[in-house]
Formats: C-alpha cells, sequence, structure tokens
C-alpha cells in the first residue's frame, strides 16, 4: 500500500491520534440517531412503507451498504482526508467533479443539522412539559442546544466523543429494554417470521419502504471525515466503517422486527395509522409492555438521541468547511484550526451561523418545525448523502484503474464499487421521483427542494474553475490527503 500523498501546508492540523475505532464508531452511530429513528422515522417507514416487511428491507439495506463499503474502505486507506466524499471523489474524477461533491457535501450536512433542531426542539419541549408542566415554544430548546453544540464543536473533539459515547449507550440500552420486554411477554401473537417472508417484503409500497430504510443509517460514511484524527487511519477507518453499517443496521433489523412482534404483523399498520402522531407508536408499546417508568426514559434519551446527531452532524460540517477551504474552493480563514484545541474553529462557528440564520427564518414564518424544518430538510440531506455514495463509488472504478500500481483486487476495485455505484443511482433516481411522499409535500416544492442538488454542484463546479484561473498549482491538487 502506497503511503497518503501530503497535501498543501497549512498554519496548524486537527489533533492527530485523537480517536480509536470506538470513538470514531461513537461518532457514526449517533450521527445515525439510533433512537430518533426507532421512535421517530421507523414507524412512518412501516405506515408508508411495506409494513411488517421493514426488517427485510432493512437487510438489504445493509447488503447494499456493505458492498458499498468494500470499494469505499478501499480507497479510503490510500485517501487521508478530512473532506470525505469529497477527496475521494477529487482523486477518482478530478478537481471539478470532486468540487461539485464537496458542494453536495456542505449542502447535505448542513441541511440534515439544521433540520434535526426542529425535532430537537419539539421532543425537548414535549419531555420537560411532561415532566415538570413547563410549557416553552419549542424554538427555546433548539436555541438553548445550538448555545451548547457550538461550544463543543469549537472546542477539542475528543470532548465530544466521550459525551456521544455516554448518550449512544444509553439509547442502546433503552431500545434493546424495550426489545426484550416485548420478546418475553411473546409480543401481541408470538414471535413471527413473516417480516422475512416474500409477501411481506413485495407489500404495501417496498420502494418508500426502502428509501426511509436509507434515511434511518444517514451520517454511517462520516467514518472517512476523522481520518485525519485517527490512530492509524488505514486499519481504523475501515474498521470503523464496518462496525458502524453492522451495529446500526443489526440493531434497526432487530428492533424493527420486534416492533412487529409487539404490534402483530397483522395489526401493525392499522394501529400506527390510527395514533395522532405516527411518533407515539413506540413509546406506547414501551408502556403496554413494560410500564410508564420506560415510555418516560425513551422520552429523555430521544431528547438526547437528536442532541447527539447535532453534536455530530456539528462536526462533519465543521470538518468539510475545514477541508474544502484548506484546499482553496472556500476562503483561506476555514482551513485553519484552534492554535490551542487543534478543532476547525472557524467551520464550527460558520456552521453555527447557518444553523441560527436557517432557522431563525423558519420560526419567524410560523413553520411547524417537524412537517417543515425537520422533514424538509433532512430529507433533501438524505438525497445528498444517496448522490455522494454513488458518486464515490464510481470515482473508486477511475482511481484504481489509473493506478494499477496499487495492484487492488479486481472485486474490491471494481466490481463492487460499480455494483454499488449502480444500485445507488437507482436509488437517487426513485427517491427523487418520490420525494413528494418522503416531504409529505407535492407541487413546486417537491421538486425545488431535490433541484438544489444539481444547483450546488454547479456551484462547486464554478468555484473550481475560479480557483483554476487564480491558482492552477492549488486546483491540481484538490482533494489530495496528508500522511
Amino acid at each position: 500500500m502506497t503511503a497518503p500523498v501530503q497535501g498543501p501546508a497549512s498554519s496548524n492540523d486537527l489533533r492527530k491520534g485523537a480517536l480509536g475505532v470506538g470513538f470514531i464508531v461513537f461518532f457514526v452511530i449517533s450521527a445515525a440517531g439510533p433512537l430518533a429513528a426507532v421512535a421517530g422515522g421507523m414507524p412512518i417507514g412501516f405506515m408508508l412503507g411495506n409494513g411488517a416487511g421493514l426488517p427485510s428491507l432493512l437487510l438489504i439495506v445493509i447488503a447494499i451498504l456493505l458492498v458499498f463499503s468494500a470499494g469505499y474502505t478501499a480507497m479510503a486507506r490510500h485517501v487521508t482526508h478530512a473532506g470525505g466524499f469529497y477527496a475521494l471523489i477529487a482523486r477518482g474524477f478530478g478537481g471539478q467533479t470532486g468540487a461539485a461533491g464537496a458542494a453536495l457535501a456542505i449542502l447535505g450536512y448542513n441541511a440534515m443539522q439544521v433540520g434535526l433542531y426542529g425535532l430537537h426542539g419539539v421532543a425537548t419541549a414535549g419531555f420537560v412539559k411532561q415532566v415538570s408542566g413547563i410549557d416553552l415554544p419549542w424554538w427555546v430548546w433548539a436555541y438553548s442546544a445550538m448555545v451548547t453544540i457550538a461550544i463543543f464543536g469549537y472546542r477539542r473533539i475528543d470532548l465530544s466523543a466521550k459525551l456521544l459515547g455516554l448518550l449512544v449507550i444509553g439509547e442502546y440500552a433503552v431500545v434493546l429494554l424495550l426489545d426484550l420486554f416485548i420478546l418475553r411477554s411473546g409480543g401481541d401473537a408470538g414471535p413471527t417470521m413473516v417480516p422475512f417472508t416474500a409477501s411481506a417484503l413485495t407489500s404495501g409500497a417496498p420502494a418508500i419502504g426502502m428509501l426511509f430504510c436509507f434515511a434511518y443509517f444517514v451520517g454511517f460514511e462520516a467514518t472517512t471525515i476523522y481520518g485525519e484524527e485517527a490512530r492509524t487511519p488505514e486499519r481504523t477507518i475501515p474498521l470503523a466503517t464496518y462496525l458502524s453499517v453492522l451495529l446500526i443496521g443489526g440493531f434497526y433489523a432487530f428492533s424493527s422486527w420486534c416492533m412487529v412482534v409487539g404490534a402483530g404483523a397483522g395489526a401493525l399498520v392499522d394501529t400506527i395509522a390510527a395514533l395522532p402522531d405516527p411518533t407515539l407508536f413506540t413509546f406506547s408499546l414501551a408502556e403496554r409492555y413494560a410500564g410508564p417508568w420506560l415510555s418516560l426514559a425513551m422520552g429523555a434519551l430521544l431528547v438526547s438521541s437528536v442532541y447527539a446527531g447535532l453534536l455530530a452532524f456539528h462536526n462533519a460540517a465543521a470538518r468539510c468547511f475545514y477541508s474544502i477551504g484548506r484546499d482553496g474552493l472556500l476562503p483561506d480563514i476555514l482551513g485553519r484550526t484552534h492554535t490551542v484545541h487543534n478543532s476547525p474553529h472557524a467551520g464550527s462557528l460558520l456552521q453555527t451561523g447557518i444553523a441560527f440564520v436557517v432557522m431563525t427564518a423558519f420560526v419567524i414564518a410560523g413553520s411547524d418545525p417537524l412537517l417543515t424544518l425537520f422533514s424538509w430538510l433532512t430529507n433533501l440531506a438524505t438525497l445528498c448523502v444517496i448522490a455522494l455514495m454513488a458518486l464515490t463509488s464510481f470515482a473508486v472504478v477511475r482511481f484504481f484503474q489509473a493506478r494499477p500500481e496499487l495492484k487492488q483486487g479486481v472485486l474490491g476495485a471494481l466490481l463492487l464499487p460499480a455494483t454499488s455505484g449502480l444500485l445507488l443511482s437507482a436509488v437517487l433516481v426513485l427517491a427523487v421521483l418520490r420525494f413528494d411522499v418522503l416531504t409529505g409535500e407535492s407541487g413546486p416544492l417537491s421538486w425545488a427542494l431535490p433541484a438544489l442538488l444539481p444547483a450546488a454542484g454547479l456551484a462547486g463546479i464554478l468555484r473550481a474553475a475560479a480557483l483554476r484561473r487564480r491558482s492552477p498549482e492549488r486546483h491540481a491538487r484538490l482533494g489530495l490527503g496528508r500522511a
């Protein structure tokens, strides 16, 4: 294996060797929001997708992501760069396409982070009112979270990692407790394998269910973003990527099956549809099989789950700004790290500013924090990540074809990445065509939001063209990693 190519020097770097496999996995699975997905997204996936067959779809998505990870991690062994997707696409297709990927990453990670403030505000307001009777607007709690997220993002990354570790352990524990209570009682009509039958897989709207399944995993791909801060990144990043897919996917597949057992395969969709809010489904199962105490604990940890996701996506967005600014596509100040904390502090501040401006616009407009701020922006982010994964898969093929001296096997350099690229492209087309289902909106909005993807890509290409005119040498080094 060749050593990663060195990039241009900067005033200072991210903290070398700050993160091991465990810390990176915590970042990634917290970004995927385990409890937020189980309590918030999964009931909607059951209802709008293929009902009791959702666990089967999750297994299919796990398989697709593992296929993607083969090429993704093979290339990541040779490209150590905080830019993640951007760096890999640039190394495969060149600076122009890489810049388009950079713009998509900026759009996607910022959209996800800002959208989560809507869910966090609502979840926190509801929980506080339940336990104390204090009734404050959702945006009070969202702005409060924004302040603390800004502080953590500005400071040393391992402080954030330790906090995320505690929160993620709590999330897994409370959902697994519910799973065990359901199985111990036998559920509605006993354990069933109906979710894994062909009839359940193809019932309802499996295409919509698959889109929701991909949305549950958004964030798993962020392992390469922390490559410059990882210990032995050539080993740590691939291991963290596979562990993240298997941990997240195994947790989702098992818990979704337990939820089917708890409600009954035949009654599942009708039970969720009868609720005033589909997100109440998981809490109703907790009260039915364990008691109010578990429902209350889940409410508390849902707040922390979304907070952990906010922190993880803030860190990811800040590192996108840092790496892209360091390479010259954004102002140089974004490519510098803090002299004490070695954190991408300028990118962290910029991300906080974007979150404040966008969320304030929704607050002033009086928009629903769940149906607009959360739903619109997080599903826009899902489109961005699927597009980036497809581009990256094809970039892997180009990268190894141009470097036969790396002697990467045909399976990891061609067959698996090409397969994942085609599969993810199909999922992207499907997501765009059915985006009205994801957002709950039809008409111009269902096309205007997806149209932001090509608009962002074009902006990135134009930015790269301007850099090429200003500094051809710097343009030629776009996406080069550091040791």
